[in-house]
C-alpha cells in the first residue's frame, strides 16, 4: 500500500475525527493519503487514480454510498465503523491504528463480494427518465411508497414465471445483503462469499412461495402489475419512482466488490453473532 483514500461521513463527528486521526497516522508512517466526504461523488472519483485502498469511515450507509460511487474502479475497501451497527465494517473505531498497521505491513487478504446490477426498463418508451443501470452491494427493493396500499408484482426467473405477489414489496438481495432488509422480511442468511440472489417478498398476502435463492446465472425480472405508489430502492441510498408496466431486471454482477480483510479480524460468523447481540430485543 502506497496511496490511501480516506472516505468519511461528513455529518458524523466521530467519522470526521477518525479521518483526521487516520491521515495523521498515515503521514507518520509514510503512506500518501487524500480525503473526501462520501457524499461528494465527483471529488471521490477524481482522486481514485493510483489509489491502492479506500478506508471508509462511517456506518453501513457510508460504505454502501462509497461502493456505488467507485464500483467501476475496482479499488479495495476497508470499513471502519463509526456508526451504529456497522455490519459491513471489518473493525471498530478504537482499532483504527492497529488495523492500519496490519495493512501497511501486508497482513491482510482481499475478500471479493458479489454485487448485483439492477436495470430499470420503462413500460412506456422514454418513461421514466431514470431508466438505466444501478449497482448495489446489498439489494434492490421494489416497494410501496408513502401510500399504505399493497402493490402487485409479477416475478420471473429468466423466462419462467415464479409468482405474482400482492405485498408491500419484494427484496432481491446479494449474499452480503442477506443479513439486511431481506432477513428482516424473513429471508435466509447466506455466506457472503457465495454467489446467489435471494428473493424475499415483504408482508405478502396469501403467498404460496416465500423466500427463494436463485443461481447467479439467472436474471430476475420484477414487473409492476398494479400500484398506487411504488419505487425501487437501491441499497437504501437511491429511491426511484416506478409506474405500472415498468420492469426491474436484476442480475449478479460479474466483477465483485473487493474488501480488505486484515489478519485477525473477526470472521463473518463471529461478526454476525456479535452484531446480533447489539440489536435491541
Amino acid at each position: 500500500m502506497n496511496r490511501v483514500g480516506l472516505v468519511y461521513n461528513a455529518t458524523n463527528p466521530l467519522a470526521v475525527a477518525l479521518q483526521a486521526r487516520a491521515a495523521a497516522w498515515c503521514a507518520a508512517h509514510g503512506l500518501a493519503t487524500w480525503t473526501s466526504p462520501a457524499a461528494d461523488a465527483a471529488r471521490l472519483r477524481a482522486d481514485l487514480a493510483g489509489t491502492d485502498m479506500l478506508v471508509v469511515l462511517g456506518g453501513d450507509g457510508t460504505l454502501l454510498r462509497t461502493v456505488m460511487t467507485v464500483a467501476e474502479a475496482d479499488v479495495p475497501l476497508l470499513g471502519i465503523n463509526s456508526g451504529k451497527i456497522g455490519f459491513l465494517a471489518k473493525a471498530e473505531a478504537e482499532q483504527l491504528d492497529e488495523v492500519l498497521a496490519k495493512v501497511r505491513d501486508g497482513a491482510f487478504e482481499i475478500e471479493p463480494r458479489m454485487a448485483l446490477e439492477a436495470v430499470i426498463v420503462p413500460g412506456v418508451a422514454g418513461v421514466p427518465d431514470h431508466a438505466g443501470r444501478y449497482v448495489a452491494l446489498n439489494e434492490a427493493a421494489i416497494v410501496r411508497g408513502s401510500q399504505a396500499r399493497i402493490i402487485r408484482l409479477d416475478v420471473a426467473v429468466d423466462q419462467t414465471h415464479l409468482a405474482t405477489y400482492q405485498a408491500d414489496g419484494l427484496v432481491v438481495a446479494t449474499p452480503t445483503g442477506s443479513t439486511g432488509y431481506s432477513f428482516s422480511a424473513g429471508g435466509p442468511i447466506l455466506d457472503p462469499g457465495s454467489r446467489n440472489l435471494v428473493l424475499t417478498p415483504i408482508a405478502a398476502y396469501l403467498a404460496g412461495i416465500r423466500s427463494v435463492v436463485v443461481s447467479p446465472r439467472h436474471v430476475v425480472t420484477v414487473r409492476v402489475e398494479a400500484a398506487h405508489d411504488v419505487l425501487v430502492s437501491i441499497d437504501g441510498q437511491i429511491d426511484l419512482p416506478l409506474a405500472v408496466g415498468d420492469r426491474v431486471e436484476v442480475r449478479a454482477r460479474e466483477r465483485p466488490i473487493r474488501f480488505v480483510e486484515p489478519t485477525g479480524t473477526p470472521s463473518f460468523w463471529d461478526l454476525l453473532r456479535r452484531k446480533a447481540e447489539l440489536l435491541p430485543p
